[in-house]
């Protein structure tokens, strides 16, 4: 019996069986057959062998079935398991079966998981079957480097306007005038309007605060705040404000209090509250705006960036992470960027200068379940950053794996944009063939090429292996980079040959990288409840290094020397606290780019009501009377000053100067 045992297994034992049985003429199915074998005669012993049996009408004799063998357990030991079906032992399976049973079986044989070993018993469910890869295309095959390629035609770089900044620049641009580019006069007269309204609604609904009306002056001074915070880090931000060493700063709290600031951030909202609730209403259904209360400031944000600069031919869309611990459906992970958590956008940035050109907020796979399979989110996140009209012809865009896509360059380079990315080597269209692919163990610096028309697919070897795709490049011209290679025990530098697309993309890929860390540095992003404020801080950095990098554009087109951003963000908040102590309380702040400085002295008013902005007379000052309020100011002096029926410093005031 135990010669038996090892003859045949489990498996082979049914499948002879299941022959044995189409010679018989039963009422038992196919199935059954296969399922319920023939049972011994009760007075038999189950492991001996059965009888030789005859077909019914052939009266021919039908080859003895082997033994059944049914698995028993000793008392008192464990079932043994099934050994797993190596290569062999399944080859050796098929030679010992008929060859029709071999053919029937390969036919119908369906992926089946791998049992999982002890430890990892019920931890997970099996994978499912691998994908069948595409058919390659008759004839295709890798080539070698030694291969020639040709190089395709280069596209004519015509640019809508001419790259750089778009605006007069034979004026005198400051900081704050280039920051006020982005933060329009409109813009910031929508804030504080909205600001305003949303104020008033929590008081009405029963918030207890004080609260006076929000006025240019103060949205200034708030800003100007934010920008010192992120230039000087505390650990809470009420330390500002404190007077005991070492957080004794004279500013803020000399220009504003703190609650006050407090007051302002906690009533601080873009959009209109009343058209708020109306977008509410609208809740799951198609009409509905994730978006809504950040679109006024949004909008203008991402139009003001398009209208101020054209970029240079090289470009690149890369993925942002802005931080966010919020409890929102937006917020998103990613594992491989250095801020894992919070809301995604997709921007479009120059490659020289890291200038943020465009940009869209992603908002969640809810809102795509409208979109075709063909233009999923790595296509049409790209083509949604690309106003052919206002970018022109010519230009070279570089992508990653998740945006690239043969349909993508195709479709881009007949609008005349030329495409460079790496690709995953799963994705739709590239190339599955194995004919002159890399061997077992390739040497760095090999490289496998594969041209289909105007897409180029290249395969190169560094410390592991890098396939990209290009509608521009040709393999090799001849270019290498240094690799640090170990031969006999010791390191040396090595030159390595590199495919021309590996170069151009390791040297235009990084512009929205360069962007977010100069965003990075002196960020003035803050803790806060509402997901809207943490994108109004995010556009107020956009805001500042955009400006920060026209003005290194213009210092470079005129010679003359640039500033840091440090500098840059310093003189940009002295410039604001200076503007809002000049400015009126309730008028919107004048364009930067057209001055109209004040020829004479002539009183004016802070703002349109005489008992509110009043401010300390300059002149009572001076003569020892310190608590003396006037809402009037000299417009060309910009000196607050009495004047009165009984009292008229500003008259004395001018008579006293030295030119008067």
């Amino acid at each position: 019996m135990s010669s038996d045992k090892g003859k045949y297994s489990g498996e082979e034992a049914l499948a002879l069986t299941f022959l044995a049985n189409v010679a018989l003429e039963d009422s038992f199915s196919d199935d059954d057959s296969l399922l319920q074998p023939e049972q011994s005669d009760s007075s038999e012993d189950e492991h001996e062998h059965p009888g030789p049996s005859t077909c019914g009408s052939q009266g021919a004799s039908a080859p003895p079935p082997p033994p059944l063998l049914t698995p028993t357990k000793p008392r008192g030991q464990p079932l043994k398991r099934t050994a797993k079906r190596t290569p062999e032992r399944k080859a050796k399976r098929q030679r010992s079966l008929p060859a029709a049973l071999v053919e029937e079986e390969g036919e119908s044989e369906e992926y089946e998981p791998p049992r999982p070993s002890g430890s990892q018993r019920g931890s997970r469910r099996p994978s499912p079957p691998p994908p069948t890869p595409a058919r390659p295309q008759d004839g295709e095959r890798w080539h070698n480097r030694e291969e020639g390629d040709q190089k395709p035609d280069p596209l004519r770089f015509t640019p809508a306007r001419d790259p750089g900044p778009t605006f007069d620049i034979t004026a005198t641009w400051t900081p704050l005038a280039l920051f006020q580019l982005f933060f329009s006069a409109s813009v910031v007269r929508t804030i504080i309007d909205n600001t305003n309204t949303n104020a008033a609604r929590r008081i009405e609904a029963g918030s207890k605060f004080t609260w006076k009306t929000l006025t240019v002056k103060e949205f200034y001074m708030l800003l100007c705040v934010v920008v010192f915070t992120g230039l000087v880090h505390v650990h809470h931000r009420g330390d500002y404000w404190r007077k005991q060493w070492p957080y004794n700063f004279h500013f803020p709290h000399e220009k504003m209090s703190r609650d006050r600031f407090e007051t302002i951030l906690w009533s601080l909202h873009l959009s209109n509250p009343k058209q708020d609730v109306d977008n509410d209403r609208k809740r799951n259904t198609p009409d509905y705006d994730r978006l809504f209360k950040i679109k006024p400031l949004y909008t203008d944000i991402v139009a003001a960036c398009k209208a101020h600069f054209q970029p240079s031919q090289n470009i690149c869309i890369d993925e942002r992470m802005v931080a966010s611990k919020a409890r929102i459906s937006m917020k998103q992970y990613m594992r491989n960027k250095p801020t894992k958590w919070g809301y995604k956008l997709f921007v479009l940035a120059d490659s020289a200068t890291g200038y943020t050109w465009n940009f869209s907020v992603y908002t969640g796979k809810s809102d795509r379940s409208n979109v075709s399979p063909a233009r999923d989110l790595s296509y049409s996140s790209v083509v949604d950053l690309l106003p052919y009209s206002l970018l022109g012809g010519g230009y070279i865009l570089y992508v990653d794996n998740f945006y690239t896509s043969p349909a993508l360059f195709t479709d881009l380079h007949q609008k005349h944009i030329a495409c460079c990315g790496t690709i995953r080597r799963n994705r739709v269209g590239f190339p599955q063939t194995s004919a002159n692919d890399f061997p077992k163990r390739p040497e760095r610096g090999d490289m496998r090429w594969i041209r289909r028309g105007k897409l180029l697919f290249v395969k190169w070897m560094d410390t592991r292996e890098v396939t990209l795709c290009s509608t521009l490049h040709q393999t090799f011209s001849g270019k290498t980079v240094q690799r640090k290679v170990k031969e006999g025990g010791v390191w040396s530098t090595k030159a390595v040959p590199v495919p021309d697309a590996v170069v151009d993309y390791n040297k235009s890929m990084g512009g929205v990288d360069l962007s977010d860390a100069l965003i990075g540095y002196y960020t003035v992003r803050h803790k806060t409840m509402e997901w809207y404020k943490t994108f109004f801080y995010h556009f107020v950095d956009i805001a500042i290094v955009n400006s920060f990098l026209l003005q290194k554009e213009l210092c470079r087109m005129k010679s003359l020397p640039v500033l840091t951003q440090k500098a840059f963000r310093e003189q940009l908040a002295t410039e604001m606290l200076a503007f809002a102590e000049g400015s009126s309380s309730t008028s919107a702040p004048a364009s930067s780019s057209t001055p109209a400085p004040a020829s004479s002295c002539m009183p004016r008013y802070y703002s349109t009501d005489a008992s509110q902005s009043r401010r300390y007379c300059k002149r009572c000052q001076n003569a020892g009377i310190k608590r003396v309020k006037t809402p009037i100011y000299c417009r060309k002096c910009n000196v607050p000053l009495c004047l009165t029926a009984k009292k008229n410093c500003f008259e004395q005031w001018h008579d006293e100067l030295p030119n008067a």
